[in-house]
């Protein structure tokens, strides 16, 4: 990883050049500087895929980080969609070309740094607990793995919608500061839970899948959106079809979906979890922080 001077990024037919006051880190870059990542991938690359900024016309915008196909015209061998940071330079940048239609208007009063935290981990988290989850108000949800940006905003955005959120996190502290977000209670990873919940929000992946399986009720729901820890754990396949599990993943969300999260946001006065900002110059320390496990919620450059 470099920090360098590129020349300005220069928009095709239906995209638009935003710069960028904040960008949030997402475990994704971390996977794309170690190696890691589609077949596509194009290499060098500017990394990133989160950001808020002001467009050409001066609007305070956050940028949804998904480009489909046919938004450059489709190209033959293009895949179904990707991110910004994979195909197309990413916005660890002070400026970076998106489609205009990926622009959705920043909350006014909402921070650029809290802002730049929505379209990645909190869009995911929110998609993951509205969408794939379909809970009811009052519903008990197990969050796998607290600290990392996606358990940060599926506390607070769980809490905020009236589920009852228990979190399992390696360290006493950690799960203290998973409570003071509002967890109703916080345990040790593979601990028996007082009862089984009625979803499991899984981002751990092989280190925790055993318990998220033992953990929910029958005929509840496992939704997956991550695998830090290895994406090939035992199926547990009596588990699955005896209790009538249902397993379903999540990536992301819809550029409306981002703009109805940051309504909700403003509405309930929720604020994304930062652990850290740093310069851009400085980027190394905030990659270097999150392989290391340091980072509890987002890390967050500004150019």
């Amino acid at each position: 990883m470099t920090v360098a001077e590129r020349d300005e990024p220069v928009p095709a037919a239906g995209w638009t050049t935003v710069t960028v006051r904040a960008a949030a880190l997402n475990r994704h870059d971390l996977w794309t500087l170690r190696g890691v990542g589609p077949a596509f991938q194009r290499l060098p690359i500017v990394l990133g895929s989160d950001a808020a900024g002001v467009d050409q016309e001066g609007n305070p915008v956050l940028v949804h980080s998904v480009v489909t196909e046919d938004t450059r015209g489709g190209e033959g061998s293009a895949p179904r969609w990707s991110v910004l940071g994979e195909r197309y330079d990413g916005t660890f940048a002070e400026r970076v070309a998106v489609p205009r239609e990926n622009l959705v208007p920043k909350p006014a009063g909402m921070s650029f740094e809290d802002a730049a935290c929505l379209p990645g981990a909190w869009l995911t988290a929110y998609r993951m607990l509205f969408d794939r989850a379909a809970l009811e108000p009052g519903a008990t949800v197990l969050v796998q793995g607290a600290g990392g940006g996606v358990a940060t905003a599926l506390i607070v955005l769980g809490s905020a919608a009236g589920y009852r959120v228990w979190v399992t996190g390696r360290s006493a502290e950690r799960r203290k500061q998973a409570e003071a977000l509002g967890a109703e209670a916080a345990f040790p990873p593979g601990a028996r839970l007082p009862s089984r919940v009625d979803a499991v929000m899984e981002t751990v992946g092989e280190a925790t899948w055993e318990h998220s399986l033992r953990s929910v009720r029958d005929g509840g729901r496992v939704v997956v959106s991550g695998a830090t820890t290895g994406a090939l754990p035992p199926a547990e396949l009596t588990h699955v079809f005896f209790r009538e599990l249902t397993i379903t993943g999540c990536t992301l969300g819809s550029r409306d979906q981002l703009a109805r999260l940051a309504r909700f946001c403003t509405q309930n006065r929720l604020a994304p979890v930062i652990d850290r900002v740093l310069p851009l110059s400085w980027a190394r320390e905030g990659f270097r922080a999150m392989s290391d496990g340091t980072v509890f919620g987002k890390v967050v450059f500004t150019p």
